[in-house]
């Protein structure tokens, strides 16, 4: 696995190296002294999968609150898809900054996304199947999100949004976010 370093400091896009022959190919796609060498957390609480019918839908963007806060290995295994983080680290030189990178079942590119940011994609094809590793299990009651669409972040969707779930197009701005963020980080 080849590890490049992103803009925002702790994320990684993974690129999958394959061992080709007449049978197909071979690939690792998580080892943990490769991901320990590179300083990154090897936990996995979870393993989940999303699949989309439709292009351009959108998915996020999510995060979680202490002490169920996550990081994420994301890989596209079916279709494409752009995946972005937003940094939402208190004091962090990046904060409020975005990334994106398309991950595909044919560039087998993954995304580590370290705690602190929030996470979401967009379908660049249809039928396309998102499998994430987590470092944490899902917990409803800290779960939160930043609006996909928040002009302050300033996300470039490549394509229109087709598809995205009322609980997702109502989630809060980065003003209003930044302060629950600073409250719960005042109580852990």
């Amino acid at each position: 696995m080849l590890f490049t370093k992103t803009s925002l400091e702790g994320s990684f896009l993974i690129q999958a190296e394959r061992i080709e022959d007449n049978r197909g190919y071979f690939s690792t796609t998580f080892a943990v002294p490769d991901f320990e060498a590179h300083g990154l957390s090897t936990r996995v609480l979870q393993t989940s999968t999303s699949f989309n019918k439709t292009q351009g839908t959108v998915r996020g963007m999510h995060l979680q609150l202490a002490p169920y806060a996550e990081t994420k290995l994301v890989r596209c295994i079916v279709g494409a898809i752009l995946d972005v983080l937003v940094d939402l680290r208190p004091g962090s030189a990046t904060f409020g900054k975005w990334e994106g990178f398309e991950l595909s079942a044919q560039n087998m590119n993954m995304l580590y996304i370290p705690e602190g940011f929030a996470h979401g994609y967009q379908t660049l094809t249809d039928n396309a199947e998102v499998a994430y590793m987590l470092g944490q299990v899902y917990s409803p009651a800290h779960a939160r999100g930043l609006r996909h669409d928040e002009p302050a972040v300033g996300i470039k969707w490549p394509l229109e949004v087709t598809v995205i779930s009322k609980r997702d197009a109502e989630l809060p701005g980065l003003e209003e976010l930044t302060k629950e963020l600073a409250t719960s980080l005042s109580r852990v």
